[in-house]
């Protein structure tokens, strides 16, 4: 066998496992507050910056229209979001919080905290962290 074809010499799929693995960990620290993770990604996007558009949403979290739309209707029936046609272009689907999806930011705010603490036993420090993210920033910049 070639050595650059074993599994664990593929960066890939370290990349992969371990963010299925954060996915996870991430699975129980959400259940509390009733989302998922692809939720908490389209929440993360609208505490940046509310009343965006389907698409832009999608842009910013490189999902298809086709992936978000189920997505958006269920935040939508749990209280959310809400979503309404665009003014200016009834083509376009605005989206934006509610008083629900407002209030969770406040209770979200230790997540990322807690994630970091599950693996923080003193073998991963900051700094690491810091090259880690600009490595992936760099890697996904080059392949857009």
């Amino acid at each position: 066998m070639h050595e650059e074809l074993r599994l664990d010499n593929q960066l890939c799929f370290k990349i992969y496992s371990a963010s299925r693995l954060i996915g996870q960990a991430y699975r129980q620290l959400l259940e509390p507050l009733g989302l998922t993770y692809p939720q908490y990604l389209v929440m993360l996007v609208l505490w940046e910056q509310d009343n965006l558009t389907v698409g832009e949403i999608g842009q910013r979290l490189m999902l298809d229209t086709n992936t978000l739309t189920p997505l958006l209707q269920r935040m939508e029936n749990d209280g959310l979001i809400v979503r309404t046609r665009g003014i200016a272009d009834g083509r376009k689907t605005l989206v934006s919080l509610n008083k629900k999806g407002r209030r969770l930011e406040e209770q979200a705010r230790e997540l990322p905290a807690s994630l970091t603490a599950l693996w923080q036993d003193g073998s991963v420090n900051e700094e690491q962290l810091r090259n880690l993210t600009a490595v992936l920033d760099t890697i996904s910049e080059r392949l857009r």
